[in-house]
Order: structure tokens, then C-alpha cells, then sequence
């Protein structure tokens, strides 16, 4: 059996950290694109969040799947339009559809 390398890491974007506008939450996120990012979350984020905090387990759509803090959302996405958070083969300032003033 041959077990292929990950590779994903190699183009030189690291997970940065990223801390929430909102509530101070600080995860490690990575844009692979506009439209895909990666976000780790630590046990402190995880407690910081407001979002997560308010969620309640079993309720909902999800279940008990927490699927996403809107906020922190937000965060990671205003991080890459100041250029704190790289987004490889970017065309341009901002995401896709948007223009400049």
C-alpha cells in the first residue's frame, strides 16, 4: 500500500491566527480560496465564543452540530481583506462579486 504525502500545507499559507471581533475568540484560520477556509478551534475559543456558548446541543437543524459563529465568520473574513490572512491566487481586494468604492 502507498500511503501519498499531504501536501496541502505546502504552498506557504500557514494557519495564521485570527481572534473574534466580537467576543476575543482566537482560532488558527486559513483561506484556501474566497470561497474556502479552514479554522481550528482551541478548548479557550471554544469557551470564549459567545456564539458556541449560546448554542444549545440537540436543538435545531443540527442536532447537536455546532455549524458555524456568524461573528467569527465575519472576523476571518475582514482579516483577509486587511491582508492579515493570505488568500492564495487572489484576484484582487475582496471576495469575488464585490468592487472597490
Amino acid at each position: 500500500m502507498t500511503v501519498r504525502p499531504d501536501e496541502r500545507l505546502l504552498d506557504g499559507h500557514p494557519m495564521l491566527p485570527v481572534r473574534c471581533r466580537t467576543c476575543g475568540a482566537g482560532v488558527q484560520a486559513r483561506k484556501a480560496s474566497w470561497q474556502q477556509t479552514s479554522v481550528q478551534w482551541s478548548a479557550e475559543a471554544v469557551r470564549t465564543c459567545r456564539e458556541r456558548r449560546a448554542s444549545v446541543p440537540g436543538e435545531g437543524p443540527n442536532g447537536g452540530v455546532f455549524p458555524a459563529c456568524e461573528a467569527l465568520h465575519a472576523s476571518i473574513t475582514q482579516a483577509a481583506l486587511d491582508g492579515e490572512l493570505p488568500v492564495p491566487d487572489d484576484p484582487g481586494p475582496g471576495p469575488p462579486g464585490t468592487t472597490d468604492p
